[in-house]
């Protein structure tokens, strides 16, 4: 019981928020069920204003984040397997493709106007000096490494890069030591969300040939630890 701020004198009864621990014996009512949370509106970020608070400072390699649809995300750490396979799949990548590719390791990719992943390696197209002044926005292949991050790079990236038409995207997946391979990118529809049409498991005694260097054959044993 308290008083009431319009009238000090007055004793007003203030209801029974809803808990497990209550009681009839409390002089409140049960009601079956757990309060659900609201959900948070979100605000969204375009990758114009991303770059732009990379370009002043507001954020900077130390902030660990980077742009997926409108929010930043946790880059998730490296571990020791990780950057190992890492540099093992720049290497095989670099003699597939050669001089008129160049692969990027770790670095910004603009993706859409919403999104600016940092892919563990994309390939693009030109020297490294072409992009001195922009980031990437083409890519003719995505690779990410993957252990606790699977789900993020199978669901979340995904989408994203099918969204965005990346024809050859792959996942070196160190929790089972297989390579992913996803093609054909299909637009999302009323009943769903952008998503690959081609999904094949290559183990680590086979050889996958990238879509922009059909002349190359990488030996998945080659990538794995």
């Amino acid at each position: 019981m308290f008083p009431s701020p319009m009238n000090p004198m007055r004793i007003v009864s203030l209801p029974c928020l809803q808990s497990e621990t209550l009681s009839i014996a409390q002089g409140c009512r049960i009601v079956g069920g757990a309060m659900k949370r609201p959900s948070l509106p979100l605000w969204k970020l375009t990758r114009v204003r991303y770059d732009r608070m990379v370009d002043t400072g507001i954020l900077d390699d130390e902030d660990g984040v980077e742009l997926l649809d409108g929010l930043l995300v946790v880059r998730e750490p490296q571990g020791s397997r990780h950057a190992v396979v890492v540099g093992l799949v720049r290497a095989v990548l670099e003699r597939a493709f050669g001089r008129r590719y160049h692969v990027r390791e770790e670095k910004p990719f603009a993706l859409d106007d919403v999104s600016e992943p940092e892919p563990d390696l994309v390939v693009v197209p030109g020297p490294a000096r072409a992009y001195s002044d922009f980031h990437p926005s083409k890519a003719v292949l995505v690779v990410e490494v993957a252990d606790s991050s699977l789900e993020l790079d199978r669901v979340r990236k995904g989408t994203l890069y099918a969204r965005a038409g990346v024809a050859d995207y792959w996942i070196v997946n160190l929790v089972d030591e297989v390579l992913e391979v996803y093609r054909h990118p299909l637009p999302a529809s009323q009943r769903r969300a952008a998503r690959y049409g081609s999904l094949r498991v290559v183990k680590r005694n086979s050889t996958v040939t990238p879509l922009a260097a059909p002349r190359a054959r990488v030996r998945v044993g080659s990538v794995l630890p």
